[in-house]
């Protein structure tokens, strides 16, 4: 199975904190409306931390007048197995009172036959710590690459996207977990908008507009509410964030319960 990371990039990111570069996310404080915060750990790999997608996530909610802080556990490549097998990652689901943990597998895995037999342990296993921390678990459902996935027989990125769909409904159903579907609205926003670069010129990584994107899926499906006129555009311009908002709020609001979202 290919394994794509970013030559031993790493971004390990604590609670509470931005990173990579992106400006602070939002938190929540202390004082009587801190119990009313919202607190997401994100663990996953490049495509959690290129453009800091928690943060942008995290001033989106913010920019809707909502208490959010954000946490992430991100190395290049990294995938649930590994997350499973972290004493990282068991510290940090038990280190504040979690809302939501979101779990991404590494960004080709999920489009092999074989992909089932590699993410469900560990899926079960993150979402089993999550749970019994107080969180509610969630698959991030990622996008392919803009080439398909030749090496699984899958040479187009709509034949790739369809089989990643498909696995972490498949997980999703086993684990009875909810999804974030990104990689679904990035399949629309694609097919409706192909003058919207959503990957950066390697044809995997996010562009601006890909994580912006998955803000407003996120924002979406943890909140279950449109992110349509949210001021937080996060650099992406006024026309361009209208579209993305309406795109996530459509594909996410328009049909919850095939993402587990009721």
């Amino acid at each position: 199975m290919v394994r794509h990371t970013l030559g031993g990039l790493v971004c390990v990111i604590l609670a509470f904190v931005s990173g990579c570069g992106g400006a602070a996310a939002p938190t929540c404080g202390s004082g009587p409306g801190a119990a009313a915060c919202t607190r997401v750990l994100f663990l996953g790999n490049s495509y959690t931390f290129v453009n800091d997608l928690p943060s942008v996530f995290a001033q989106l909610a913010h920019s809707a007048g909502r208490s959010v802080e954000v946490g992430m556990v991100a190395n290049g490549g990294e995938t649930l197995s590994q997350h499973a097998a972290s004493a990282e990652d068991s510290a940090k689901i038990v280190s504040a009172p979690w809302s939501y943990v979101v779990l991404q597998e590494q960004s080709d895995t999920p489009a092999y036959s074989s992909a089932n037999s590699y993410m469900y342990g560990p899926a079960q296993t993150l979402a089993r710590q999550a749970a019994k921390a107080g969180a509610m678990p969630m698959l991030f459902m990622t996008w392919a690459h803009k080439d398909g996935e030749p090496s699984a027989g899958l040479g187009t990125y709509e034949a790739a996207q369809g089989r990643i769909e498909a696995t972490y409904l498949e997980l999703a159903g086993q684990l009875r977990l909810p999804i974030a579907p990104v990689g679904d609205a990035w399949l629309h926003v694609h097919a409706d908008h192909p003058e919207m670069s959503l990957w950066q010129d390697d044809g995997s990584h996010p562009t601006s507009l890909g994580t912006y994107l998955a803000a407003c899926v996120f924002y979406a499906a943890i909140f279950r509410a449109s992110p349509d006129g949210l001021a937080f555009h996060g650099g992406v311009s006024d026309a361009d964030a209208r579209i993305l908002q309406s795109e996530a709020r459509g594909r996410v609001l328009d049909m919850p319960s095939q993402w587990g979202l009721n």
